[in-house]
């Protein structure tokens, strides 16, 4: 074996290039982070029409999204992609339903029939007519006013119908909602859906319309609209083609790295397990409760991955028993994937609370007290969060409360921002445990 001098360089090395590694890894990620927020598209003062009439304010659509957050979020279809596909993406439901609105009612009163009715060269027209419409950017950069045409406006209002009737319980719907694994009721109250609609206009607006000084949208033409070109873009498909081609190329370097480096000395294995030996101390012993917890919520999280399964089939019931009013699509794939990261979590905790007096050699004064306290804030915020995204989903929160205790609405992220804040300090006293201990 090499004298401890001797491994110290390489070690040395191989600590330079983690650090460079990690430092890379976060400057990529706080640029584009403030990039996204720097190039995010506005959210208008005020939307008004050229008459002159206020449709909704910048409150409003924030509001709206809040609501949307409230239902689920992308668990109960998507907003710019990236969420569950039961139910549609909203943005794309919107934008194609207000495209064809607008068709339809230009066709009516320049031809008296509809779209369909009309030959190639007329629907051609209208088409033309409706990609300068939805693409031109009429956001006022000083005012904050966004302006449209009093017809946009009007195809608004039609489109904004079908959504109240969709999320408001509307019998006619009752059909569309269990293709959706909806529930009957989403959002029982008229202003909230009101305002829901609201943001769903302004997702569908900054999709369509051009980004000042570029020739393609806010989103980068998402989602796909060939009715006013929204096509992927020549950046889209070069960066999508890097990015896998980075990919491959990283993973065959690091398989190439440790497939012909042949320095590393072979590891022995120890004679005996090394926790043959093993005292048990109280903390240790204080850990099996959290087992317990892991295999409670992996049951749960198998049993709720089942049921949201089957939701895809039936929609709003189960073998006939209509549960989707109680436990509806939006609610159980949520817990079913909070349930998958606090168990994979607690787990983690586990192991390392377990074998960190091993590795030390010792028991840490008031270790043992440490670990129950881990556990009883690890037992609220699992319970407080299930609870929160309870409440949230079936509209009993206060709007203003629902985004703190309730349901934030992000795939992954979905605990209210307080759980996730108390789930941040378990795991900095959870780190501090560890350390003692080590």
């Amino acid at each position: 074996m090499k004298p401890t001098s001797d491994l110290i360089p390489r070690h040395g090395r191989l600590w330079l290039i983690f650090g460079l590694a990690v430092s890379g890894a976060f400057f990529i990620l706080g640029f584009f982070g403030r990039e996204v927020y720097r190039q995010a598209p506005p959210i208008p003062s005020e939307v008004r029409t050229t008459d002159g009439r206020l449709l909704m304010t910048r409150e409003d659509i924030l509001t709206g999204q809040t609501v949307w957050q409230s239902t689920g979020g992308q668990q109960l279809g998507s907003i710019w992609g990236h969420g569950a596909y039961q139910a549609p993406d909203w943005t794309a439901d919107w934008l194609h339903r207000e495209a064809t609105t607008l068709l339809d009612q230009w066709s009516t009163a320049s031809y008296g029939v509809p779209l369909a009715q009309l030959n190639d060269e007329q629907r051609a027209s209208m088409q033309a007519r409706l990609k300068r419409e939805l693409r031109t950017n009429t956001f006022e950069q000083v005012s904050g006013v966004l302006v449209i045409s009093t017809d946009r406006a009007e195809a608004i209002s039609r489109v904004a119908r079908h959504y109240d009737d969709l999320f408001g319980g509307a019998p006619a719907m009752r059909q569309l909602r269990n293709d959706y694994a909806m529930q009957d009721v989403v959002v029982p109250d008229p202003a909230r859906r009101v305002a829901l609609t609201q943001f769903f206009f302004w997702t569908s607006w900054a999709s369509a319309t051009t980004r000042p000084g570029h020739t393609i949208t806010y989103t980068n033409n998402w989602p796909h609209e060939p009715l006013i070109d929204n096509v992927p873009s020549p950046g889209n498909v070069l960066w999508s083609i890097v990015s896998v081609v980075l990919l491959l190329t990283g993973i065959g370097g690091l398989v190439w790295f440790l497939a012909f480096r042949r320095d590393e000395e072979a590891v022995e294995a120890p004679l005996m397990d090394p926790f043959t030996g093993l005292t048990l101390t109280p903390s240790m012993r204080a850990v099996a409760k959290y087992i317990a917890v892991v295999v409670l919520l992996f049951i749960v999280q198998v049993l709720l991955g089942a049921l949201t399964a089957h939701y895809t089939v039936e929609g709003q019931s189960v073998y006939g028993i209509p549960l989707a009013n109680y436990l509806p699509y939006s609610l159980t794939r949520t817990w079913h994937i909070q349930t998958a990261m606090f168990w994979i979590a607690t787990a983690f905790l586990a192991v390392g609370l377990f074998i960190a007096p091993a590795i030390g050699g010792r028991e840490p004064r008031f270790q043992r007290l440490g670990v129950n306290l881990l556990f009883g804030a690890l037992l609220v915020v699992v319970a407080g969060s299930l609870a929160g995204e309870y409440f949230a989903i079936h509209q009993k929160l206060p709007l203003e409360w629902s985004f703190w205790v309730g349901h934030q609405g992000y795939e992954y992220v979905d605990l209210g921002r307080v759980w996730q804040i108390a789930l941040f300090a378990g795991l900095a006293i959870w780190l501090t445990l560890m350390l003692r201990a080590l």
